[in-house]
């Protein structure tokens, strides 16, 4: 087992510490199991087969792309899931297929459940792939109010414990234990899912479905922004305009910030520059950090948001930022180049780390894409249905010649 060890705090209602894998900050940490009061969330754990999963039945089968480890992704028949109490059962609308869910496929396991079951969902690989989701309620499990068949909900992919030393302090996107849609817990890539009513949060009537499905990149941007704690006249740099570096732009020009962005793709630059960057830096093309200087008077900026996970743009942003300046690291990084970090110390710099979300961030993510100050309509490069998802979705997505920001799959089709 790879659970070291164990203390246990004697007393009823308190919590179980265990030296856990902990998937944002490696193996050892010190985490928690929850208490009673949280143990209604858990799954229990047996050997799961397709044939028998904690919270499904025997009689319903669906369609669903299941991780079961390196290169190894497959479409097959699994059982349908039921709500347990404080659940809802999800008709999946559309769920994009992300960068992550690529390398995961490719490189992984990396962040995928794949030896011990999660403490909170109970699920070990195989397990469904997914985690950007947006569904229609199909029904709802007992006790949950607040929600009708038909409801449509963006859903929040992480689960903290909610009772860990993070959660109880009000940063439970660092729970050691939590458990995420598509790597921790059963995603969206199936035509239903399960998943706790208070981490389903219901979408406006003129919010389409398609764009809502980019509301969990969207709230990663919204996560990354709230860290910044960026100011009204911050001149940020934005490294990488993918699909979240284009979601982290417009919300720090939600936020009121002045926004470069700098890519090396054409495309992706054409498009910032429509959803609202102030200027744009082509680095295949010309110097980043000497056009920073020249667009912020000679001081660089207050700000850079790196969002690439390329080796050497975390390097850059510590480079380009003025000193005294702020740095946010949102790519997720494979990597490990050196650095001088007299870089960080000589200019008094600050770095900051930034990846993963919490339920206010999802809120966040909402209320931008209601009041139109996202535009995500150019994100979508493609739907697909669910039965081609490996060709036209995951194997196209590898393409080098592909330019692809997101690629909806849409189960119900």
């Amino acid at each position: 087992c790879d659970v070291t060890r164990e203390k246990h705090i004697a007393r009823a209602g308190r919590i179980v510490a265990r030296r856990l894998p902990y998937p944002w900050m490696g193996w050892g940490r010190w985490g928690c199991l929850p208490g009673p009061f949280h143990r209604d969330r858990m799954r229990t754990a047996p050997t799961l087969t397709p044939a028998r999963l904690p919270g499904t039945t025997e009689h319903g089968q669906l369609q669903a792309l299941l991780y079961y480890g390196n290169k190894d992704i497959r479409l097959e028949d699994w059982p349908e899931p039921e709500p347990r109490p404080g659940e809802l059962k999800l008709r999946v609308a559309y769920c994009g297929i992300c960068a992550t869910d690529i390398e995961e496929w490719q490189d992984g396991p990396l962040y995928v459940q794949h030896d011990t079951p999660n403490p909170l969902s109970g699920r070990i690989a195989p397990i469904i792939m997914g985690h950007e989701i947006t569904a229609r309620v199909a029904e709802t499990g007992p006790g949950v109010g607040g929600f009708q068949p038909g409801d449509r909900v963006a859903v929040q992919d992480v689960m903290p414990c909610g009772s860990c030393y993070y959660c109880r302090r009000g940063m439970p996107s660092a729970c050691p234990v939590q458990a995420i849609t598509g790597f921790s817990a059963d995603g969206g890539l199936a035509e239903y899912m399960a998943w706790p009513a208070d981490l389903c949060v219901k979408l406006p009537d003129h919010v389409p479905s398609q764009e809502a499905a980019l509301v969990e990149p969207a709230a990663v941007a919204s996560h990354a922004v709230r860290r910044s704690a960026v100011r009204l006249g911050d001149r940020v740099a934005v490294i990488g305009v993918g699909t979240v570096g284009l979601l982290t732009l417009q919300t720090l020009k939600a936020a009121g910030a002045v926004v470069y962005a700098i890519d090396k793709k054409a495309k992706n630059l054409a498009l910032a520059a429509r959803v609202g960057a102030d200027a744009t830096i082509d680095v295949s093309a010309e110097d980043g950090g000497e056009r920073l200087l020249d667009l912020t008077d000679g001081i660089g900026p207050d700000m850079v948001f790196e969002v690439s996970g390329a080796p050497e743009t975390p390097i850059q942003a510590i480079q380009w930022v003025r000193p005294w300046g702020k740095v946010v690291l949102v790519g997720i990084y494979t990597a490990r180049p050196q650095f001088y970090f007299h870089e960080i110390v000589g200019g008094e710099k600050e770095v900051v780390g930034s990846v993963s979300l919490e339920a206010r961030d999802v809120r966040e993510a909402v209320r931008l894409l209601s009041d139109g100050k996202l535009q995500v309509r150019e994100l979508i490069s493609d739907v697909v249905p669910l039965s081609r998802v490996v060709e036209d979705g995951f194997e196209r997505m590898l393409t080098p010649e592909e330019d692809l920001f997101r690629i909806l799959i849409e189960p119900g089709r």
